[in-house]
């Protein structure tokens, strides 16, 4: 199976569904809907997402890059420095 071409503009479109699906997170805790529901929603909201990353992160160096950078040690650290950062997960924190 051949993978998908990623564009921004796919990319871009995934987030604007995102971000619906956000819109109608605050409209269902606002209206005081069961938190199952809210919840249920949210994890929909968390796959779109991770969803996302993934595709970034698979189409990382043609995406971010472009053209460049020549030099391929640079490009392997700052790939690996994106997937350090997407693999960061903070619990428990509430602002």
């Amino acid at each position: 199976m051949v993978p998908q071409e990623v564009t921004r503009d796919i990319i871009t479109k995934r987030l604007r569904r995102i971000e619906g699906q956000v819109r109608g997170v605050q409209k269902m805790v606002n209206e005081g809907r069961e938190c199952e529901n809210v919840i249920t929603q949210l994890v929909a909201v968390r796959s779109a997402i991770d969803s996302v990353g993934a595709l970034v992160l698979n189409n990382y160096m043609r995406l971010c890059f472009g053209d460049g950078p020549e030099d391929r040690d640079e490009a392997v650290r700052s790939l690996a420095k994106a997937i350090a950062i997407w693999g960061r997960v903070r619990v428990g924190e509430h602002q």
